[in-house]
């Protein structure tokens, strides 16, 4: 009769509260794991408890120190600082897998002495061939053949050349607990097959190295991933063991956090550019914009409310409160609640975000001139409300900082003028050559082409102004119009819709 495991769950409450984010560094890092930190990070703060921070790097031929220092520059950047781990140290150190393989070896062994692990010989070959004989299905995988090998089995294996792998004696009962997500789950007797935790070469797998850290870590929550739910009844069932040995003495509580889709309802790819971190911090996402959108995706502060900072997001956030429903990546939605963000920003700290981004755009030299910076000023404010990320500040203000002459006429600008723009310019620049210096002021100038260019000669304004637009900015979509002729100053507008007219007119 089958049985079911009375698992010995941890109760921590406030700062008794231990999650951990343990990455492999592998490629570049991917906003559902971001999203996973995160959750991790915010549960951390909410109960007042401690954010660990580890690094699972036993893959030699995946891992790479790249993605592993692109893992701990993201973190920093978006602001998620952690309590213990990487380069921060703490009572469990190292924390980094690959540091710890004594640790490891002497779990091992208590396993092996305590009759948890056992030797295992069987290929992939000999199993799917097993499976076909006894008509088993294939996707079962391995048939638990190597259990009960005798001690002569196991030499002649040995003289046959083989090194066994360790496996785990998963015990014959259900294997159930409550998941924080997702609510009561349960793997009936039989679903999980013993599993490997030691290849033939002697190196411990994630099955193993992952629960004893978590173990000797003390860590209460393991906020994860939902691709990785098929895997916790394995964990449970190595739980018990590690308790049975005195590793621990309780294990901690799982919860699965949703899937992150993609276009079609399929979940977000490594090669979709979405998915790539990189990607939204070169483009021009701010931590703010970001993390507010992250924590959207299988959480919400409000039914009717997007936009908040990651102080509210702290005082609110409930695990128990996660929709384990997948939750698509929606580019568009992403960016809108990042132009909140920037929208939000005092002059100082939009200048501040956004300099950088006009510096690697060319836009800038590192080391900006007084009159410069002074211009950079008196424009932003003209961009801060149109932009959806810090990178299009750059395309936008590039036109104040280069001459007339280096301006370069977009192809969809251009398509907007009508038929009698050189016209439009010509009287344009008519007018304006009689505006004297200090009356050179966007007020003045936006009442001056309004009569010409409206009034007298009849002009829709959208027609009126877009090649006074093109002619200053090379864009269709510019900072406001007349505020820019202002800081380019008389001269130079001039000069501009003089060399427009004549583009037009060649």
């Amino acid at each position: 009769m089958t049985t079911s495991v009375k698992p010995s769950f941890a109760t921590a409450t406030g700062d008794r509260v231990r999650v951990r984010f343990c990455p492999s560094p592998t490629g570049t890092p991917h906003v559902g794991l971001v999203r996973t930190a995160l959750f991790n990070w915010a549960w951390a703060r909410h109960t007042g408890g401690k954010f660990i921070f580890r690094i699972e790097d036993t893959d030699a031929q995946r891992d790479s120190e790249e993605s592993y220092a692109q893992i701990l520059d993201s973190l920093r950047w978006l602001g998620l600082e952690w309590d213990e781990g990487i380069d921060v140290g703490g009572p469990h150190e190292p924390y980094r897998q690959s540091q710890r393989g004594d640790i490891y070896s002497d779990a091992i062994e208590r396993l092996k002495d305590a009759g948890y692990l056992y030797e295992s010989f069987s290929t992939s070959e000999e199993i799917e061939a097993r499976n076909i004989a006894n008509g088993r299905p294939k996707q079962l995988g391995y048939d638990n053949y190597d259990r009960d090998l005798t001690l002569a089995q196991r030499e002649q294996f040995r003289a046959e050349g083989r090194q066994p792998a360790l496996r785990f004696r998963v015990p014959d009962v259900d294997l159930s607990f409550t998941d924080l997500v997702r609510g009561k789950i349960s793997f009936p007797a039989g679903s999980t097959i013993d599993f490997v935790v030691v290849r033939p070469n002697g190196a411990p797998l994630y099955t193993l190295v992952n629960p004893v850290d978590d173990a000797l870590m003390g860590i209460t929550h393991v906020l994860r991933g939902e691709d990785l739910l098929s895997s916790t009844p394995r964990q449970i069932a190595l739980y018990h063991a590690l308790i049975e040995i005195g590793l621990c003495r309780e294990m901690p509580q799982f919860g699965h956090l949703p899937y992150v889709m993609g276009e079609g309802n399929k979940k977000l790819s490594k090669r979709d550019p979405e998915s790539n971190l990189l990607h939204h911090r070169n483009r021009g996402f701010t931590p703010e914009g970001l993390l507010n959108y992250l924590s959207l995706l299988g959480w919400s502060l409000a039914p009717d409310r997007d936009i908040f900072t990651i102080d509210e997001m702290v005082a609110s956030f409930d695990i128990n409160n996660v929709n384990p429903n997948p939750a698509r990546f929606d580019q568009k939605k992403a960016d809108a609640i990042n132009a909140s963000h920037i929208r939000l920003f005092t002059p100082e700290v939009f200048a501040e975000r956004v300099l950088p981004y006009l510096v690697s755009g060319g836009v800038l030299p590192a080391e900006p001139t007084a009159a410069q910076l002074t211009t950079l000023h008196a424009a932003l404010p003209l961009v801060q409300t149109r932009i959806f990320v810090l990178q299009e500040a750059a395309d936008m203000l590039a036109f104040l900082f280069v001459s007339g002459g280096a301006i370069e006429y977009q192809a969809d600008a251009l398509k907007t003028l009508a038929d009698n723009a050189a016209v439009a310019l010509q009287l344009s620049a008519d007018a304006l050559a009689e505006v004297a210096d200090e009356t050179w002021q966007h007020p003045h100038l936006q009442e001056i082409l309004q009569q010409v260019l409206v009034e007298e000669l009849g002009l829709k304004p959208r027609l009126a102004f877009a090649p006074l637009r093109v002619a200053v900015s090379g864009r269709r979509v510019s900072p406001p119009l007349f505020e820019s002729l202002e800081l380019l100053g008389k001269a130079e507008s001039l000069a501009r819709l003089a060399r427009l007219r004549q583009f037009l007119t060649q």
